[in-house]
């Protein structure tokens, strides 16, 4: 389902043509709760960053959400260490000497950047004590529908009916629509977004060989 035709089928189901600034947010609200009801491999970023012998901050991306993992190597090749996701309250308790250098073991989410009170930043422990590459997993959201150049994403291409169902509850409510018109759209949208989850917290997280295949009883 591309933009235009999410569109034209959220105005034909709510019998209703919608501002363009309008529609824009229902879609942008309906994403964001799909995109939190579960995380498909879609939904992962890898990038790779450097740490400063002495310097125990390291930048988050800007379109950062989450940690999946966070890995360091030595700059000129080697084998990887994942660090430990820790609070920062342990951080300064295990390293409360900032000048203390070693190979690091743990990283917390510091807070805002000192340059961008929007962005956010790692703090390492213990403080590096060479230089290191690093490689960062991380959850982002992707492209809205709304801005992408063709008009199709990958939520479009594969659950549209999850995007549908959930661009339509969010016009209802601006609509202030009818409760039972409202029950059933959520009903539809609770069906669409089973499936979905079905994947991202099911299928992709599973290996068939260890896990086994799922099996519905014969009657």
């Amino acid at each position: 389902m591309t933009y235009d035709e999410l569109v034209t089928a959220v105005s034909d189901y709510c019998e209703n043509t919608f501002p363009t600034t309008d529609m824009d947010t229902f879609i942008r609200q309906a994403e964001q709760r799909i995109y939190n009801t579960a995380q498909p491999a879609n939904l992962r970023k890898n990038v790779t960053g450097s740490l400063t012998s002495g310097n125990k901050y390291l930048q988050c991306p800007i379109d950062f959400l989450s940690v999946y993992s966070l890995a360091i190597y030595p700059a000129a090749g080697g084998d990887y260490l994942y660090l430990l996701n820790k609070d920062v309250n342990f951080m300064r308790e295990a390293y409360p000497n900032p000048s203390t250098t070693g190979k690091p073991k743990h990283y917390a989410l510091f807070g805002p950047r000192s340059d961008n009170a929007d962005e956010l930043t790692f703090i390492l422990g213990p403080t590096p004590n060479a230089n290191y590459s690093a490689e960062l997993h991380y959850y982002y959201y992707p492209e809205s529908i709304v801005d992408a150049a063709d008009g199709r994403t990958w939520l479009g291409d594969n659950f549209d009916s999850t995007l549908l169902y959930g661009t339509i509850n969010e016009a209802f409510v601006y609509m202030r629509q009818e409760g039972d018109m409202v029950k059933l759209a959520q009903e539809r949208y609770t069906q669409a977004i089973a499936l979905y989850k079905n994947l991202a917290d099911g299928k992709q997280r599973g290996d068939a060989y260890r896990d086994g295949q799922v099996r519905v009883a014969v009657s």
